[in-house]
């Protein structure tokens, strides 16, 4: 198994956190008109296989049924939103500000997705835009 960084990272007050002990993928800007809503821009967000995710706080931690297959979690405290994940899914999405390192470096916006959506009033940077969900970041591999 391939050495990962251990990373961390929560919402503001602390009643949400969690620990990723192995590879992420690098970080997909998405610009629906969900996300948009939620963080009042765009959500950049990295995605993390189930495996190497694990809850470390979860006294605040609520989920809101953003969709028929598909779920957000958020902090009833503080209000940050966190998290995306679709039903039965083998990964979770991460908002890529929640953080604690803020990335060190080593991530980057890949891809931004749901481009056909996204506000007039702010530009993509040179990263590949898709109109709709699909992005062409891979996964890293489980190892």
């Amino acid at each position: 198994m391939a050495d990962h960084p251990v990373r961390t990272g929560g919402c503001m007050c602390g009643g949400v956190r969690y620990k990723i002990t192995g590879p992420i993928k690098q970080i997909v800007a998405c610009h629906c008109r969900e996300c948009r809503r939620m963080t009042g821009h765009f959500l950049p967000s990295f995605d993390v296989w189930n495996e190497h995710f694990e809850m470390t706080e979860t006294r605040d931690l609520g989920w809101y049924r953003s969709g028929p297959k598909s779920r957000r979690g958020f902090c009833k405290t503080c209000g940050c939103s966190i998290f995306f994940r679709m039903d039965g899914g083998e990964k979770m999405s991460i908002a890529a500000g929640s953080l604690d390192d803020g990335c060190d470096g080593d991530l980057r916006i890949a891809a931004h997705i749901f481009t056909a959506e996204k506000g007039d009033y702010y530009d993509l940077d040179d990263a590949p835009a898709y109109a709709d969900g699909g992005d062409s970041v891979p996964m890293p591999p489980r190892g």
